[in-house]
């Protein structure tokens, strides 16, 4: 599997391109700000034919561009429903911080075609299968993509569920710490250890690595965990 992932925008959320191999169709994940043409480089680079964009959540550092994307390149947006307003009223969405960003305005719109995210559903996409866990907590349509096989090669774009050494954060609008602890608990907890963990910001890491050194992770086993830190949005 060839994957191609890359930081944009100020808050450094990580968009990701999928593809069976060089020259196939290819998903892209997550285009946030700035993506439009670092993706169009990739494509390029490497030969590769868009057939859809998947969509871990929707604020605005991971969604920005999906409209440019998916318009120009002629494919839907896959998202799921409970967060499928913010793609045109990102604002809503975003703590008072982040607001101020751009002066309390900032306009997008839904691609032309936009198809919804429901929980356990296979994707058979760009010759790639994958699995949509919701796991609310960050936001109320979160979700996590996996991929691979049992024998090998597994991995998750787990958006901001999971990062290396930490957890999404929870206090902005729709977020639910409680929501969040049952997402870790009944799907990240869940996961082979040998599955490599594709963020949402920050650096790769495994289930087995977060299972064994992430504090929200590993106090989970003695019930409640402390509230996350506030990272990206």
């Amino acid at each position: 599997m060839l994957v191609i992932g890359f930081p944009t925008g100020p808050l450094q959320a990580n968009c990701y391109l999928l593809a069976a191999d060089v020259g196939e169709p290819c998903l892209i994940v997550d285009p946030g700000q700035g993506a439009t043409e670092p993706i169009a480089a990739a494509l390029r680079e490497h030969r590769l034919s868009p057939v859809a964009v998947l969509l871990t959540h929707g604020h605005f550092d991971h969604c920005f561009s999906v409209a440019p994307v998916c318009d120009g390149n002629d494919v839907p947006a896959w998202v799921h429903p409970d967060d499928r307003w913010m793609l045109s009223d990102p604002v809503r969405g975003m703590g008072a911080g982040s607001r101020a960003m751009f002066g309390g305005n900032l306009e997008l719109r839904e691609p032309r075609e936009v198809r919804e995210l429901a929980d356990g559903a296979e994707l058979d996409l760009a010759g790639l299968r994958l699995t949509v866990d919701h796991s609310p907590g960050h936001t109320g349509g979160s979700v996590m993509f996996r991929t691979g096989t049992e024998e090998g090669g597994r991995l998750v774009l787990a958006g901001d569920t999971l990062f290396a050494g930490s957890i999404g954060r929870t206090d902005l609008p729709g977020g639910d710490h409680a929501a969040m602890l049952t997402s870790l608990r009944t799907k990240v907890l869940t996961m082979a250890d040998d599955t490599v963990v594709l963020p949402g910001h920050g650096p790769t890491t495994t289930i087995g690595r977060e299972r064994a050194g992430n504090p929200f992770l590993v106090d989970l086993g003695d019930g409640d965990a402390p509230a996350p830190p506030r990272r990206g949005l």
